[in-house]
């Protein structure tokens, strides 16, 4: 059951008693797969918004929701300033201003003095996020959770846009290439570009600085086959329109470019990767520099200040698509982050519990990480030389017995292998070679 779902049941199991119970009692009467850590911190934050009442202390604590309270799932995590704002974008329609791009919000924005989240928010997300202080090269978290980061992403972020495959479907397809009768071809695509997306997000995981090319890259994988190929991974050269939002974007090519860019310049300014990951995530979707799928590119660049940090990822887990769909409302027409960064908040927590329970049913490929640099060396040399058949075997075997332990050889020959039976535009970032080389070595083979 989703985390949300979960928080929903405990608010409701509350509301079923006639008389204060205790936290122990109140577990004893939900499944085994509650965290008491979870259910002990929910309780808190109702406490905290007048939603339960609590009494006693220490092991005479007792609690007891309100009923007369309507409680609806928004109502967990957004705050009351929150849930104003978000009563400005639920005015009809036909009530609200037309709005343009304010180029102002970004422009005036100052790296490291202004901040969306607060230094209390930035200390919380840095306790909860922060699980691999041991690991020194950048990404190298990111590639520890790798499967659990590609189904929860692929999954959470293709529902966020309607997609209606399931968290089991959606794992099957991308795990094991498995579709499901009865959904539509775009739902799978749609999932299965995050999987090439995502991966090139691991794959470039150390890289420090996000560039224009990065998120023209991303989007490039995410909307391939989706929208015309003209305009997937290019800024787009007419306008577009968002549903439900009088928000009218930019329609200038140069324009756009030109603020895509400082987009890209001002978060690499911001040395705090959770400010960083908020920033993108807010300006990449409100700037809409492509014909489509431009929530779902900032989705996945709000994750690259964060696997280059070995912090949690993010994975949208728990958020409903209507909140977040009103928490970019807000940004679009009122340029107000305050409901985008209660939806970030509450996301993040719940996923560094989602991979924390990963981290400890997984193994690590050591191999794969500890000879990375090296890995991408041997194919970029196979590639730029043509190298088939028996002379790749032959030069991939006697480079890695240069500096590979014996007892890691086999391995790393076997990674590098599948990694060239894969190489594609998705994942040559950072190896020194261009689509065109991949080709020509191709047709070569």
């Amino acid at each position: 059951m989703p985390k949300d779902q979960q928080k929903i049941s405990v608010l409701n199991k509350l509301k079923e008693q006639t008389s204060p119970i205790a936290l122990g009692k109140l577990l004893e009467g939900l499944a085994l797969n509650y965290s008491a850590r979870a259910v002990r911190r929910w309780i808190d934050e109702w406490v905290k918004k007048g939603i339960v009442h609590k009494t006693g202390k220490k092991s005479g604590t007792r609690y007891l929701a309100f009923k007369n309270k309507a409680i609806e799932p928004a109502d967990i995590y957004f705050s009351p300033e929150s849930l104003k704002i978000i009563k400005q974008i639920k005015v009809p329609y036909e009530l609200r201003k037309p709005v343009e791009y304010k180029p102002k919000w970004l422009i005036e924005y100052r790296p490291n003095i202004d901040f969306y989240l607060s230094p209390t928010q930035l200390e919380k997300l840095d306790a909860v996020g922060n699980r691999a202080k041991h690991y020194k090269a950048a990404g190298t978290y990111a590639r520890q959770i790798y499967n659990r980061l590609l189904i929860d992403l692929s999954y959470n972020s293709s529902r966020l846009e309607g997609n209606t495959y399931s968290l089991q479907e959606a794992e099957k397809l991308i795990m094991e290439g498995a579709e499901t009768p009865g959904k539509l071809d775009e739902e799978k695509t749609m999932i299965l570009n995050h999987k090439d997306a995502i991966r090139f997000l691991v794959d470039n995981s150390d890289q420090a600085e996000i560039q224009e090319a990065t998120i023209c890259n991303l989007h490039f994988l995410l909307s391939d086959g989706l929208v015309s190929s003209q305009y997937a991974g290019k800024v787009r050269d007419y306008g577009v329109r968002i549903g439900n939002s009088t928000y009218i974007p930019l329609e200038n090519p140069e324009l756009l470019h030109n603020y895509l860019k400082n987009i890209c310049n001002k978060a690499n300014q911001i040395t705090n990767p959770f400010e960083k990951s908020i920033f993108l995530l807010a300006h990449i979707a409100y700037l809409q520099a492509f014909v489509d799928v431009n929530k779902r590119t900032a989705r996945l660049s709000a994750n690259f200040p964060l696997t280059y940090a070995n912090l949690v990822p993010l994975s949208f887990d728990a958020v409903k698509k209507s909140d977040y769909v009103d928490a970019m409302i807000a940004i679009y027409e009122l340029n107000n982050i305050k409901p985008l960064v209660d939806v970030y908040m509450h996301s993040y927590e719940q996923a560094a519990e989602q991979y924390d329970a990963t981290v400890g049913a997984i193994g690590f490929d050591r191999v794969r990480v500890q000879y990375r640099q090296q890995r991408r060396e041997i194919m970029r040399y196979v590639v730029t030389n043509k190298l088939r058949g028996a002379k790749m075997k032959d030069y991939v075997d006697a480079e890695v017995s240069k500096f590979a332990d014996i007892s890691d050889q086999k391995q790393l020959v076997s990674h590098i292998r599948e990694d060239l039976e894969q190489l594609g535009s998705h994942n040559i970032a950072g190896m020194g070679v261009t689509i065109e080389q991949v080709r020509d070595w191709r047709e070569e083979k």
